[in-house]
């Protein structure tokens, strides 16, 4: 059944992300307000080398107080494509330029609530330029092998939806 939107109205807004109430009606049962969480989309690659193994970055993200692997991946800014956003984000944390992009999946991590989209990449080589833009991003990176990351991902260590859905998606159908 098809819920239809009667309006909007933003409750907070800022540069970074912003929330709305979305009245909604299913039909027949009930009209309610929904909130909706708006962001800007992101996009990541899976940067596997068979010589090397997985690009992948260890790092903390305080909201959840915890530590992982993740891929590289971050925000696609107004204007930019998925896939240069993805080529950006790849060489700002990690010092490694990915080769030539193929896309793997666009799918939406939390659609309950927001329309935010993850534009996922792979490639098979990267050119290293040095060290990351931004050391912030990560404590360290290195080449993971595919075993490591299958055990990784057992192993809850790769817990981020977004890198989490590259890397099974990447070794299930690359």
């Amino acid at each position: 059944m098809e819920w239809i939107r009667h309006g909007e109205h933003y409750v907070y807004e800022n540069g970074w992300a912003s929330v709305s109430l979305v009245d909604v009606e299913v039909p027949g049962i009930r009209r309610f307000d929904h909130h909706v969480i708006h962001t800007a989309d992101a996009a990541g690659v899976v940067v596997h080398d068979p010589a090397r193994g997985i690009l992948m970055m260890w790092r903390h993200r305080f909201i959840s107080d915890t530590w992982g692997w993740e891929i590289p991946a971050g925000r696609v800014d107004c204007g930019e494509s998925h896939e240069a956003a993805a080529r950006r984000e790849t060489l700002e944390e990690t010092g490694w330029e990915p080769g030539p992009l193929r896309p793997l999946i666009s799918c939406h991590p939390t659609i309950g609530i927001s329309a935010h989209r993850y534009h996922l990449f792979t490639a098979e080589t990267a050119t290293y330029h040095g060290a990351p833009a931004d050391p912030s991003e990560s404590e360290r990176i290195e080449w993971v092998s595919v075993e490591r990351v299958r055990r990784y991902m057992q192993r809850g260590e790769i817990s981020d939806g977004l890198s989490l859905t590259a890397c099974c998606y990447a070794l299930a159908f690359s």
